[in-house]
């Protein structure tokens, strides 16, 4: 689990390709501190599991379906990631409940300065749009992001954020231009939602059957 506060910004150092899967290798020497075989570590809004780790980074394997979910699937040496260690219990939440599971990507379509933010649009693909609600938490890269617009268009969802100088420097959404993809994590409870009125659409006003294992076990009546 993570809060998308981003805590250091990585560079993939090496890439090993397979048929269905890669290895990767980060550099990102505040993360490593106190890490331990098996822990969690977020790149750029994935949740990589380490398997092995020096004083300047770690490795981490990446699995098929997660490649085909994520801009990791085309990720070289040299990428900048965002990174963030699993959060502790007791940690305060700056930014939101994020699970490092992307949802999928979506595409830089503008980008406006101002004075001291900047405003960027993303696309919106239709199995996402319902998640996303204005002045909701969206994780993109990893960062925990209030959506500040969305708009639905005869050619396609998007949704927008406001981003802080703070946020343009140490994360990599500051060197963002329009055509990139990042990866997008949707609100958990959003999700929860979603699946709870597709069943209850499906059901109707039928009564659902409780477990008889919930009563033996003794379950709340």
């Amino acid at each position: 689990m993570f809060t998308g506060i981003i805590e250091e910004r990585g560079t993939v150092t090496r890439v090993e390709r397979t048929d269905d899967a890669a290895r990767l290798s980060v550099r990102g020497p505040l993360v490593v501190e106190g890490v331990k075989h098996g822990d969690s570590i977020s790149v750029s809004g994935v949740c990589l599991t380490v398997i092995e780790f020096d004083a300047e980074g770690f490795t981490a394997d990446v699995m098929a379906q997660t490649l085909a979910m994520s801009t990791l699937d085309t990720a070289g040496e040299g990428l900048a990631v965002n990174l963030e260690r699993a959060a502790q219990v007791g940690d305060r939440l700056g930014g939101h409940i994020v699970q490092g599971h992307i949802d999928g990507t979506a595409r830089v379509l503008e980008i406006r300065p101002g004075d001291a933010w900047r405003v960027i649009r993303f696309s919106l693909d239709a199995a996402h749009a319902p998640l996303v609600v204005d002045k909701g938490s969206i994780a993109v890269d990893g960062v925990s992001l209030t959506v500040s617009a969305i708009g639905d268009e005869p050619d396609g969802s998007w949704f927008e954020v406001s981003l802080i100088p703070e946020t343009l420097t140490a994360t990599t959404l500051g060197d963002r231009v329009v055509g990139d993809r990042v990866n997008i994590e949707t609100d958990i409870l959003a999700r929860q939602v979603d699946r709870m009125l597709r069943f209850a659409g499906r059901l109707g006003t039928e009564s659902v059957e409780i477990p008889s294992s919930i009563h033996s076990t003794g379950g709340a009546e």
